[in-house]
């Protein structure tokens, strides 16, 4: 009952897909590719602007613990706005992909993602992690595990004994909990730009863990206060969001400045 129950805490999945690659009325690939252990994953990838300074850059997207990839139309739509590409797939378990989710399952996934970007001959340096919520925590395994050029963690945690202590204080939480993702004490290991991105008025996900994930981060990092709760960032601050992107873009990662539409 005890896994069981942490299990549907940290995992919330929809296998129905409420929106299309389509609907963002531009190109993009519909891609089927394996995780490192062998289960199909699915996914999208929107290329960028034919033209755009940027458009060597890729934003690996890894989303958080619910719905699927069609629950980020909004997103995409303001990521590709910065002239970069675009790769959202969903872990095993999420909308089409196969499998059954867990932390271990979630970093392979990840890492298959890399191998299908690096496949496309983008080199590990074009790369950017951009890690939503649970997200976050993959994608700071995925930098330990794999070169990349860039991690985002955007409303993270610092870890899942963290944060469900706090969300269920009547819970031995430490003492039973199996899954970790324990982003906080991964960040000192890396060496890479990073860009911690947090609103004070997020519901669900203190600002503090925002203050001791950059607080853990090496240099180069930068930290960004988003606007809004835990899921209308692009909804309640999307000129914010956005800003707080062209800087650690342009001045973190030495890109060239896109002139958005």
């Amino acid at each position: 009952m005890i896994r069981w129950f942490e299990h549907r805490q940290v995992y919330v999945p929809s296998r129905t897909l409420e929106a299309n690659a389509a609907d963002l009325d531009r190109p993009f690939e519909e891609v089927l590719f394996p995780a490192t252990d062998g289960v199909r994953l699915h996914g999208w990838f929107f290329p960028a602007d034919p033209g755009s300074p940027r458009g060597h850059l890729v934003i690996l997207v890894l989303h958080g613990n619910a719905g699927n990839i069609s629950h980020r139309m909004h997103f995409y739509q303001a990521w590709l706005e910065l002239g970069v590409n675009v790769f959202a797939f969903d872990y095993r378990g999420f909308g089409r992909s196969a499998g059954t989710p867990s932390e271990e399952g979630t970093y392979r996934d990840a890492q298959g993602a890399v191998q299908w970007l690096r496949e496309r001959s983008f080199v590990p340096e074009q790369i950017i992690a951009l890690g939503e919520s649970l997200g976050g925590g993959v994608a700071t395994e995925l930098a330990l595990r794999e070169p990349i050029g860039g991690l985002i963690l955007q409303n993270t945690f610092t870890s899942i004994p963290d944060i469900g202590s706090e969300l269920f204080p009547w819970l031995p939480v430490r003492r039973i909990i199996r899954i970790k993702y324990d982003t906080v004490h991964k960040l000192p290991r890396l060496k890479l730009p990073v860009l911690v991105a947090h609103s004070r008025t997020d519901d669900l996900i203190g600002f503090h863990h925002a203050e001791e994930n950059f607080q853990a981060a090496n240099e180069p990092k930068m930290f960004w206060e988003l606007r809004g709760d835990h899921t209308s960032t692009i909804e309640d601050g999307r000129e914010q969001y956005l800003a707080g992107l062209e800087k650690f873009f342009r001045e973190y990662l030495n890109c060239p400045v896109q002139m958005r539409k």
